[in-house]
């Protein structure tokens, strides 16, 4: 059987919330391709608050925890290569305000970030909406409920 060429390695450095890392990595390789992508390396990284809040405050100069970052490292002939972070306390609060599981708020953490690494954007509203309409076509293959914001139009 040939070794697949699209690689995700799954860390964990925290026990706040437990992480199935199998699943993970399915939903990170269904996602890729379903996006068309042929040849990859992604790292998912399942961090608590302070770690993420840290690297969101270094990264991005925004002063609080986020649910994902992401961390494109290039293409080319190698392949899409880059590393998500994802704040499991982040998706442990959303998933329990809006009713559902954690496992499912990480799914669309994964999808997220994964949607960035392949090209897609959310500064503008199109791009936006064109994002969540991915999310959510990506939550529907992996069986998930749509759980993906709803956007509204700012004026």
């Amino acid at each position: 059987m040939a070794e697949s060429l699209i690689q995700i390695s799954i860390a964990v450095p925290q026990e706040i919330v437990p992480i199935d890392k199998a699943y993970f990595r399915k939903v990170a390789q269904s996602v890729l391709g379903e996006e068309g992508v042929k040849k990859a390396s992604v790292s998912l990284a399942f961090v608590d608050d302070p770690t993420i809040h840290r690297l969101n405050k270094q990264f991005l100069d925004h002063d609080e925890p986020t649910d994902v970052l992401s961390f494109p490292m290039g293409g080319g002939k190698s392949g899409l290569e880059g590393e998500l972070v994802i704040g499991v306390e982040v998706a442990r609060r959303i998933a329990r305000e809006h009713g559902h599981s954690e496992k499912a708020e990480l799914a669309l953490y994964t999808i997220h970030g994964i949607l960035h690494l392949v090209g897609y954007d959310d500064k503008s509203f199109t791009k936006a909406v064109k994002m969540r309409n991915a999310e959510r076509h990506h939550l529907k293959v992996l069986g998930l409920p749509d759980i993906a914001p709803h956007l509204k139009k700012r004026k």
